[in-house]
């Protein structure tokens, strides 16, 4: 029996290195992650914005009002708000502005339902870029003037930076370091060692011809941003970051919020995992894509709050003494030093330290979550936002 609980052990550790050797790899690189400039180009590219609005009537107004102050060309861009269950005097008020408004009704909503119906709406129109946005994301002044900029080399796809627009809350800031953690490891980290950068749901600007045939095949319920990673790597596309163009994002503001988009991002994991892990890794390997088997790689690691509260639970064998507590003690240490290495120093203050408070909460609505990914792949988890303004 103790020969069995070791080898059971042995097991779960390996799991929990490999997880944890994958974060170091990158986080290490993206420690020398320089600063990029963007001069000011002639060229101007034409852009279409495209804004998803699922209810969230306050919010979107917000959002579609300040995108259209970007000083760029006017006839250089587009904010086309994509209207799915918006109250009639919200499209009212749309309409009263310079945007395009694309109202849309399903009977299960989806970002790629109302993206693919916006592109059929604006085929009178020919674009350079689509841009996404999401419904709460406030682009920084010169936004457009800074992509069209990093634009200029003729990149196929581009990532700008996303972070928070709001740390009001325990939950919020927990969310808004997990945000820098992944911009710092699987973007800054990846750009670094030649690879693709990974997609967020929005500040993503896409060549349109790319976005349009990429849309045509996206079928996800959630996470509609891995399958179009998946698809757009697996044709050894590159997919570029721009750590120092700047878009705004609401964080989660509490528990029951956070426990919902969770859910919605480990389902998908699971559904895009089941299709693409194993055939993107056999397939990188007949093709010499690298790239595409790291990403079909990363679908297999645990979430990084479920890797980090399983580890440290383990961790505690070492007051055992034993080989296999030592181990577990061992990455587990590691761990926190790649997590910290991986966090921006504004950071390193007394409100964080009180978030973490919430940490282990966070991890039991994780592990929670394990046990309710039934059927959650099929239907939209919507998460609610607020009209706060950065």
């Amino acid at each position: 029996m103790e020969v069995v609980l070791n080898a059971v052990l042995w097991l779960i550790w390996a799991i929990l290195f490999f997880n944890v050797v994958y974060m170091v790899i990158y986080a290490i690189p993206g420690l020398f992650y320089g600063k990029e400039t963007y001069p000011i180009a002639e060229k101007k590219l034409k852009f279409a914005i495209f804004i998803p609005a699922y209810k969230g009537d306050e919010v979107i107004l917000n959002t579609a009002a300040v995108t259209l102050l970007q000083n760029y060309p006017k006839d250089k861009f587009d904010v086309i708000v994509i209207a799915d269950s918006l109250q009639p005097e919200s499209l009212i008020k749309l309409g009263s502005m310079a945007v395009r408004t694309v109202e849309v009704k399903f009977e299960n909503s989806t970002k790629g339902k109302s993206l693919n119906a916006a592109i059929e709406a604006v085929r009178d129109t020919e674009y350079d870029y689509a841009i996404i946005l999401d419904i709460d994301n406030i682009v920084e002044d010169g936004f457009l003037e800074k992509i069209n900029s990093a634009l200029q080399k003729g990149q196929q796809i581009l990532q700008a930076h996303r972070l928070a627009k709001n740390e009001d809350t325990k939950f919020s800031i927990l969310d808004a370091v997990s945000e820098e953690i992944n911009n710092h490891i699987f973007r800054k980290g990846h750009k670094q060692l030649g690879l693709s950068a990974a997609l967020i749901g929005s500040g993503i600007a896409i060549k349109y011809p790319l976005f349009e045939d990429i849309m045509s095949k996206i079928t996800a319920v959630g996470g509609f941003d891995k399958q179009m990673e998946v698809l757009v790597i697996s044709r050894g596309i590159v997919i570029d970051y721009a750590n120092e163009i700047l878009v705004y994002d609401e964080k989660v503001q509490g528990p029951e919020i956070f426990q919902n988009q969770r859910k919605r991002w480990m389902s998908a994991q699971i559904t895009f995992m089941r299709k693409y892990a194993l055939k993107g890794m056999l397939d990188s390997f007949k093709t010499g894509n690298v790239d595409y088997f790291d990403k079909s790689f990363q679908l297999i690691l645990l979430p990084r709050l479920i890797c980090l509260g399983v580890t440290f639970v383990f961790s505690l064998l070492w007051l055992t003494g034993t080989d296999i507590g030592n181990a577990f003690m061992y990455i587990f240490l590691v761990q926190i030093v790649a997590l910290s290495i991986s966090t921006p120093i504004k950071f390193y203050n007394f409100g964080t330290i009180k978030a973490l408070i919430s940490l282990p909460y966070g991890f039991v609505l994780m592990f929670v979550n394990l046990f309710k990914l039934r059927g959650a792949d099929k239907k939209f988890i919507h998460t609610p936002h607020s009209a706060k303004k950065s």
